[in-house]
């Protein structure tokens, strides 16, 4: 096992969901340069001692206090650099050379040879560097550009120089962990458990990186140290599925469901062997849930759950998207918990794994959802879809995600309403997500202008509990017209019979001096504040066929303050009366 520096930034494991026990964190001082002339490949800035003139934190974008440099300005091509050796117990093993996430696309150079591309902001990407290394010292060169243009995936970074409106200061290059990794010479590439709390099983499929012979597969099941299931199988092919039985001998709680409430989680041991050697051993977990829909009415476990969530943007004043520490993202799970929330849209952002980690281990649902570009062409359709898998395929064990949110608003679709084309897109990532995923709901375009969803998603920022009665009274006729100005359902699409949930709403900003805004003027302090949360949240909660809400938002984020917390995490508002509201 590697010993790691517990001082460099993000030091924790990052990647819960599917752990390694040989791994060594890249993290920390690499050297840097802006390339605005677009002149480092051509002059070879890849080969080994070019000059670098700045130096910069990693994980953190350049933009952010925490990287060192907190220049707003908008460089579209930077260069990164660092030299690194291989830890001893490396030796004789192939080595992984993995990036949490970039942006938007790099080139990945190891002493001056080419090892790996990728395009997608908020996902991974790894390479097998162990044909590029030598013993001492290795030179790692990242080639990033990061266009200010709106047909990749951008989420809230605005294009332009200066935020505006509800879109904010961008991030640029590498802004997660980057990390080696030891494997064996075969080795597992990716697991996938699908839960069926009906059948009381779990579907293991396992994914290698190659197959170049027999192998054993030891699985080993566990509930609070307590084994549940171990066996040994056979692989005979590269993609495997074996079927998990986690039934106990108690036939009175012979399984464990997870909720937000009793957040349950099942600790799995994954072995690859060949005869007595050990090829790769991953540690991972599941939970054994079940989101589905029952009429108008949303279930969970097959019980009807009402969903009670906030808006999420996951943006921190020192490091903009990326999460300052595993503590922060711990910490805005239990505030939001601590308000009597359960659950969260994570709004445009495909987040750091880390929080989907403490979503289940803490408890708390979350809707995923891609970010959006704003420009509708045939390279924003690739690069959506291409993110969009990455995403899926990512985060598909997290217990905690129940909904997909491909698209917001109808954001990089604004014709949408009476275009087919674009109509059909989204028709597309819809049934792209359910040939992925089977087990969770999709809301196809989130707000207004749908088409097929499992989920009828209303955004109103409507003031008052009364009015909203009075609005909301007649069923019929507010979804089979408009809302919020804003048709619900595009031409040729109509409602049927789908849960309706009000998915923004509120968006109040409180009076404290500083500059910004919020939906519908500010308030003046704490009491008026609470008075028109408690009138609009209890008129949704009064409206019988609503089976839920989304609060907009957790924390003020720079120009917008309408959260319930600062940005720099502290409560505006006494939690304890939000839970109350909530939670009446």
């Amino acid at each position: 096992m590697v010993i790691q520096n517990v001082n460099l930034p993000r030091p924790e494991y990052p990647r819960p969901d599917f752990e390694r026990n040989q791994w060594f964190n890249l993290n920390g001082t690499w050297d840097f340069q802006f390339d605005d002339k677009d002149q480092g490949e051509k002059e070879g800035w890849y080969r080994q001692n070019a000059t670098f003139e700045k130096q910069i934190v990693v994980p953190f974008c350049y933009q952010s206090q925490m990287s060192g440099i907190h220049d707003d300005l908008l460089h579209e091509i930077m260069w990164y650099r660092r030299v690194f050796n291989v830890p001893e117990d490396f030796r004789g093993k192939r080595v992984l050379l993995h990036f949490g996430a970039v942006d938007y696309a790099a080139k990945v150079w190891v002493n001056g040879q080419p090892v790996c591309t990728h395009k997608g902001g908020y996902v991974p990407f790894k390479a097998d560097i162990t044909n590029y290394l030598i013993s001492g010292d290795n030179e790692l060169t990242v080639r990033v550009e990061d266009r200010f243009e709106c047909m990749q995936p951008r989420g809230k970074q605005y294009w332009k120089q200066t935020p505006d409106r509800c879109w904010y200061t961008a991030t640029s290059g590498i802004w997660q962990t980057v990390w080696l990794e030891a494997v064996g010479q075969v080795y597992m590439d990716r697991v996938k458990f699908t839960p069926d709390i009906d059948r009381r099983d779990v579907k293991l499929e396992l994914y290698l990186e190659q197959f170049p012979y027999d192998m054993d597969l030891s699985v080993e099941v566990s509930y609070k140290g307590k084994i549940v299931h171990r066996s040994v199988r056979q692989v005979k092919s590269r993609i495997s599925t074996v079927t998990i039985d986690v039934k106990e001998e108690d036939n009175i709680d012979e399984i464990h469901f997870w909720t937000p409430e009793h957040p349950n989680l099942y600790d799995v041991c994954l072995q690859l062997k060949k005869g007595d050697q050990l090829l790769d051993e991953v540690k991972s977990y599941f939970g054994m849930r079940k989101i589905s829909v029952q009429g108008d009415t949303i279930l969970l476990n097959n019980r009807v759950y009402y969903q009670k969530l906030i808006l999420d943007q996951g943006y921190w004043k020192e490091s903009l998207l990326t999460p300052p520490s595993d503590e922060a993202i711990k910490k805005d799970v239990e505030y939001t918990k601590q308000m009597g929330f359960n659950g969260a849209r994570k709004h445009q952002k495909i987040e750091d794994p880390r929080y989907y980690y403490w979503a289940d281990r803490l408890g708390l649902l979350v809707w995923g959802e891609v970010p959006s570009g704003y420009e509708y062409n045939d390279e924003q359709t690739v690069n959506i879809t291409n993110e969009l898998i990455q995403f899926v395929n990512r985060d598909y064990n997290h217990p905690c995600i129940v909904t997909w949110v491909p698209l917001n608003e109808s954001w990089g679709v604004r014709n949408i309403y009476s275009d087919q084309q674009q109509q059909d897109f989204a028709m597309s990532l819809y049934f792209l997500i359910r040939s992925l995923d089977q087990t969770r709901l999709i809301s196809t375009n989130d707000g207004w202008e749908q088409v097929y969803s499992d989920i009828s998603a209303v955004h109103d920022y409507m003031a008052s509990g009364e009015k909203f009665l009075e609005k909301y009274a007649d069923k019929e006729a507010i979804l089979c017209k408009s809302a919020v100005g804003r048709m619900l359902y595009c031409e040729g699409t109509e409602y049927e019979g789908q849960p309706v949930l009000i998915t923004e709403y509120g968006g109040i900003a409180m009076d404290t001096g500083k500059a910004g805004w919020g939906y519908n003027g500010l308030v003046k302090g704490e009491e008026d504040f609470l008075k028109r949360y408690e009138s609009i949240t209890r008129a949704i909660q009064n409206t019988p066929y609503i089976r839920g809400y989304c609060y907009t938002q957790l924390t003020d984020v720079f120009q917008e303050i309408n959260g319930l917390l600062t940005m720099d995490r502290e409560f505006k508002i006494n939690p304890d009366e939000v839970r109350k509201i909530n939670n009446r």
